[in-house]
């Protein structure tokens, strides 16, 4: 798959069909529109091409930019296109200029200019332009002058994978894994860089790599225990390693052992209760790899975040989550 991040380095595709959309999560439902999309090429000889924006517009839009919470960063859905067979990714860069041209520049300035469409593949409720003013039956008049096909998703599937990302979010936010990993049709992950902790970890027998997540926008599950498989790389290399339930196959440029493991998410009121963190506990695991990436996929749901009676209470219980954990695998 090739990704462009700049409109001035879009080559000619050859009768390009297009779809346009945020796409976050890249869920089983957007996957039924990215097969419409591969068809659709198909039939008319021709190239994938999606178009997605970053940042997400209602960072630059709305009102309450602040509240938005993403399934996928930039990275993860570049891997999430390429491991569904994409030909091409384009990442408009969204500003306020670009969120400011009207419907028909648009279409005019934007679409036909840049990708010469054979096809358009949108929802019948897709709005686009200053003031949300273009819709589809705008779209399907210039389609005509111009000589594409604007062919529309239907409003079952728009409904869908808008109920999904729904259900994904709010699954993932009361830690019901099991429920946002189905609609996703993959093991919900995130990275985060090693950092250090206090090393209480290591004091009670279950050493745990402290996490900082850099990306503000993703969203992580709600606090608790849970199993999850992690792949440890190196920042430095750029690796993105994900791992995909539905397509059994690993994106990667560079191989990476999985290992099993538990992850606490919380403020650790045993110990202090103050600071919301991720910890994992890495099952038969003694290396130093702090400063390196942790690549993590949440697997099941294990319990939620509870006070103990000190830590002879927090070790005796950890033990039995690492047994359930391994039990869950």
């Amino acid at each position: 798959m090739k990704v462009y991040k700049e409109l001035s380095t879009l080559p000619s595709f050859v009768n390009a069909v297009v779809t346009i959309g945020t796409f976050d999560g890249v869920h089983l439902g957007h996957k039924k529109i990215i097969e419409q999309l591969k068809e659709r090429a198909a039939q008319v000889g021709g190239e994938t091409v999606i178009i997605t924006f970053h940042p997400h517009p209602r960072k630059i839009v709305s009102s309450v930019p602040g509240d938005i919470k993403l399934l996928n960063t930039l990275d993860e859905k570049i891997a999430l296109f390429e491991a569904a067979g994409i030909n091409n990714l384009v990442v408009v860069p969204f500003n306020y200029l670009f969120a400011n041209q009207t419907a028909e520049q648009y279409i005019k300035d934007f679409l036909w200019k840049y990708f010469k469409p054979n096809t358009i593949i949108i929802g019948y409720d897709h709005r686009f332009g200053k003031g949300r003013e273009g819709d589809y039956h705008l779209m399907d008049q210039y389609a005509e002058s111009f000589g594409f096909t604007v062919k529309e998703i239907p409003e079952q599937l728009l409904n869908e994978i808008i109920v999904s990302s729904t259900k994904i979010r709010q699954s993932l936010l009361n830690s019901d894994v099991d429920t946002a990993n189905k609609f996703l049709g993959y093991d919900y992950f995130f990275e985060g860089i090693v950092i250090e902790g206090n090393k209480l970890g290591r004091t009670i027998g279950f050493p745990t790599a402290n996490l900082l997540v850099e990306s503000e926008e993703k969203l992580i599950p709600g606090n608790g225990v849970y199993a999850v498989e992690v792949q440890v790389g190196s920042r430095e290399s750029g690796v993105r390693s994900f791992k995909t339930t539905t397509e059994n196959h690993l994106i990667s440029n560079i191989q990476h052992s999985t290992f099993t493991g538990m992850m606490n998410i919380g403020v650790r009121p045993t110990v202090d209760g103050k600071k919301r963190m991720i910890e994992v506990n890495i099952f038969d695991f003694d290396e130093d790899i702090y400063g390196q990436t942790l690549f993590v996929h949440v697997k099941h749901y294990i319990r939620g975040e509870v006070k103990f009676n000190g830590l002879d209470e927090l070790k005796a219980q950890l033990f039995k989550d690492k047994i359930s954990a391994k039990e869950s695998f």
